[in-house]
């Protein structure tokens, strides 16, 4: 490969500064119409692109935004982080996934994000505690992180997600509007059930409703075997004149592993035996297999909402916006 051009190259061959190069490279710099349009020609034949970390040192900003992702079990992650990229990319930033894992803790990557520099964080799992952003190893110019798709309860850590009360009312209304009468919740690991709120806002509904006891059938994890175990358990202790005969999950992942259950292994039928409700409205929530009715939630505008706020365009708060309940055979 050839010698890289420089932009004083480029200010020589426009017949301006070197600043004015800078500016024209620089998305929202102020510079004239006729300048940029001088540069832009000056550096296609010199075939020159800005070096964008010399301009990190100038600026003190990388254009790098760290994504920390937990949960690599759940498809609906990658409509997530293909909006996410896609969005910050159109922006001029460009995304870094963190995989956070037995090895490498979210306090691990806060530290190791810091140590890059990035200009901000946002946390895309269902794994993270808000005391984490309390732990004494994260120092003060921790870059400013953002919570997407779930709640924060910190101060200064903005949580942009769906709102909650609004989608599980919506859920809830219409399913009472139907014959089912002995409801359940499929809830995930406990502490991160607690942080979505969404088994909390069904049971309210139901027992203000007159039913006193609602079941709880727990799935070790947000993945379709742990929701398929969940249900293969609750099935196989509770006699059948016993069973609920509404079963809402806390996610479609956890509703096609108990789908899958109530039908291949213990013969019953959806909706007529159980009918399943999900959240998330993931790309096989319409799929003929499952065809599960569904709350989706608002990824596009809970990203731009997210980029807005790293990149100063909005005040830096935590934001609910409100999905749309897709019914669909199952309940």
């Amino acid at each position: 490969m050839g010698r890289r051009s420089t932009a004083k190259e480029v200010a020589e061959a426009a017949g301006v500064s070197k600043w004015t190069v800078i500016r024209a490279f620089t998305p929202g710099a102020s510079i004239a119409e006729a300048s940029r349009e001088k540069v832009m020609e000056a550096a296609r034949r010199l075939n020159y692109s800005p070096n964008l970390l010399a301009r990190s040192l100038a600026t003190n900003l990388t254009r790098q935004v760290a994504a920390f992702v937990d949960d690599f079990a759940n498809p609906h992650k990658l409509p997530f982080l293909a909006t996410l990229t896609e969005i910050l990319q159109s922006e001029g930033l460009v995304v870094t996934l963190i995989n956070i894992n037995r090895h490498f803790d979210h306090v691990h990557a806060l530290l190791n994000a810091d140590q890059r520099q990035v200009d901000a964080v946002v946390l895309c799992g269902t794994a993270f505690r808000d005391e984490t952003l309390q732990d004494k190893r994260l120092g003060p110019g921790t870059p400013p992180t953002f919570v997407l798709a779930r709640d924060s309860q910190i101060d200064g850590v903005p949580a942009i997600t769906c709102d909650v009360e609004t989608a599980m009312a919506e859920i809830c209304d219409y399913l009472a509007a139907k014959p089912y009468r002995r409801p359940g919740f499929m809830s995930g690991p406990q502490t991160l059930s607690t942080a979505l709120g969404r088994q909390r806002l069904f049971s309210d509904f139901w027992r203000n409703r007159g039913v006193p006891a609602i079941p709880d059938i727990p799935a070790a994890d947000y993945s379709i075997g742990a929701g398929a175990a969940a249900m293969r358990a609750y099935l196989a202790a509770t006699p059948a004149d016993r069973r609920l005969d509404l079963l809402m999950c806390e996610n479609d992942v956890l509703a096609f592993g108990a789908m899958d259950v109530i039908r291949g292994d213990f013969h019953l039928r959806v909706p007529e035996d159980i009918a399943v409700a999900g959240f998330d409205n993931t790309t096989f929530a319409a799929s003929p297999a499952y065809d599960l009715t569904s709350y989706e939630q608002p990824i596009e505008a809970m990203v731009r909402t997210v980029a807005d706020m790293i990149l100063d365009r909005a005040e830096k708060r935590t934001v609910y916006l409100k999905g749309r309940l897709v019914p669909r055979r199952s309940a």
